[in-house]
């Protein structure tokens, strides 16, 4: 198999209902594809003021989660994130780096395969949104830059 049947394979899991396949070949190629199900689990939200008090606030007055500013470099494929070429080097980019368009940013590697990730924006690199090892998915949003 080519890289590009590869990646087709992947794409077509990635918008099946499919969780998980595995596809072994008559040339002896073993297939193993999983998604990740996407539940987080997350802490109760805890309670700002009682419904009777008399200081209760607006919905104007709580406080707005602020969605990044700036061009989101998302991933363009499932798998898992490295911000480093190896464990003992340095990362790609940090926050505060400064990047323009076509330089590496990170790798993701999917089945074994590992794909360069550039930058498509100028700019500087303001927030790392996923950590190093961890998966992800086709359009996880990876780094903001401004």
């Amino acid at each position: 198999m080519d890289y590009k049947e590869i990646k087709k394979l992947m794409d077509d899991m990635g918008n099946s209902k499919l969780s998980e396949i595995e596809i072994e070949f008559p040339d002896g190629i073993k297939i193993s594809m999983k998604k990740d199900s996407g539940l987080k689990l997350s802490s109760p939200v805890p309670m700002v003021q009682e419904i009777n008090s008399p200081a209760v606030k607006e919905p104007s007055d709580l406080a707005v989660i602020n969605k990044p500013e700036g061009n989101i470099v998302k991933a363009p494929m499932v798998g898992t994130f490295y911000s480093k070429s190896s464990p003992a080097s340095e990362p790609f980019v940090q926050i505060g780096s400064k990047v323009k368009k076509g330089d590496k940013l990170c790798i993701i590697e999917a089945m074994k395969l590992m794909n360069e990730i550039e930058s498509e924006f100028d700019g500087e690199v303001v927030e790392i949104l996923v950590k190093d090892e961890e998966m992800v998915e086709y359009g996880t949003p990876l780094f903001v830059i401004k």
